[in-house]
């Protein structure tokens, strides 16, 4: 049966009719649609654009499709009805059109260097191997390849980049090579200037920007998923490893303390800002309402913050929003998020291919 919808529709911010027919939206009625909700504020699906379905709590592997839904189910409860994987040890590609189950946008595994990166989670390389290990990773996902850039090097005692810059450009040209977008996990000043100068598509994390790297990710388009809850276990991070490497918890911190002018001012020079919260490992699902108020707080407006969750986001993976012929996925508050973003936290209806959630 179609389904109708009326409420102010954003972001035009009019109020208008949509019918869903099946996973399809339009915007001609169609008779006999029941009316599903009727009033308040309609927004294209939120997305959480930096997540690990493949990754449990505690950094360890799941080890099964049913772990990988029930993680999806909890983002998608919270109103988040599209996720990029940004790297998963486990592959679920049978999840990809279920019902019930979020849009998805997958990398494969990360490509890390060896002993660079979290035990068991990425395929790690040396760097003669980089660029195959990049093309074997773009056929596993459906469009995306994860890069680790940098990470603790326990010989220099603090981060440092995972190659050479020469390495690490090659890996991106490879991505791209297989029709695949890279994307970056990179804290460090180094990492960070390398990989956005290779040409990465969007850079995860991104603590060591500089105002001038700032400017050269506006001009080039390169995108920012900030994941500004990640950033806030640095202190624990630093806690962590303060007796052994006490110069990389001291950068850990001040990475941390700096980044929400950073991110303020890569919004202000015009980066493609998206909304990821990182979740799987030391982070749960359902945290992007929270990552929202993050970016917020940094100084990010409510609306530019929701079109980072949503319609903007959506475009960006390829999924698009409540447009004539768009994805039947919405969520439904009572008051204007623009108004009052901590609206986002408690969604009063949400529809996910067509079928209603809430």
């Amino acid at each position: 049966m179609a389904l109708h919808v009326r409420g102010t529709v954003l972001p035009d911010g009019e109020v208008r009719d949509l019918w869903l027919v099946g996973d399809r939206v339009t915007f001609e009625p169609v008779a006999g649609a029941e009316t599903i909700s009727d009033g308040g504020f309609v927004v294209p699906g939120l997305v959480d654009a930096h997540c690990h379905l493949g990754i449990a709590y505690g950094a360890k592997p799941i080890s099964s499709l049913d772990e990988a839904r029930e993680l999806a189910a909890i983002d998608r409860d919270a109103g988040v009805l599209a996720l990029r994987d940004a790297g998963s040890p486990y592959p679920y590609p049978e999840l990809d059109d279920e019902p019930g189950v979020p849009r998805l946008a997958r990398a494969g595994r990360h490509v890390a260097a060896p002993r660079r990166y979290l035990r068991d989670i990425g395929v790690e390389v040396a760097g003669a191997e980089v660029a195959a290990a990049v093309t074997a990773q773009a056929k596993a996902g459906t469009g995306w390849v994860k890069l680790v850039g940098d990470w603790i090097d326990r010989e220099v005692g603090d981060l440092a980049p995972s190659w050479d810059a020469a390495t690490m450009a090659a890996a991106v040209e490879a991505a791209h090579a297989a029709g695949a977008r890279a994307a970056v996990h990179t804290f460090s000043e180094e990492g960070v200037e390398i990989m956005v100068r290779a040409g990465v598509d969007s850079v995860e994390h991104g603590t060591g920007l500089s105002l001038d790297l700032i400017d050269e990710m506006a001009r080039r388009g390169t995108a920012l998923v900030p994941t500004m809850i990640n950033i806030r276990t640095f202190g624990k991070i630093a806690d962590q490893a303060r007796e052994k490497f006490a110069g990389y918890a001291d950068h850990m911190i001040h990475l941390r303390d700096h980044f929400p002018s950073v991110v303020l001012a890569a919004h202000e020079a015009g980066v493609p800002i998206y909304v990821g919260t990182d979740a799987g490992g030391g982070i749960r699902h359902g945290l992007a309402a929270d990552e929202m108020l993050y970016l917020h707080e940094a100084g990010i407006p409510a609306e530019a913050v929701l079109a980072a969750a949503s319609w903007k986001a959506r475009e960006w993976l390829g999924f698009p929003g409540l447009v004539e012929g768009g994805l039947a996925d919405l969520v439904v508050y009572d008051a204007d998020p623009r108004a009052d973003l901590r609206v986002v936290k408690a969604p009063r209806r949400i529809v996910l291919r067509g079928a209603v959630i809430k």
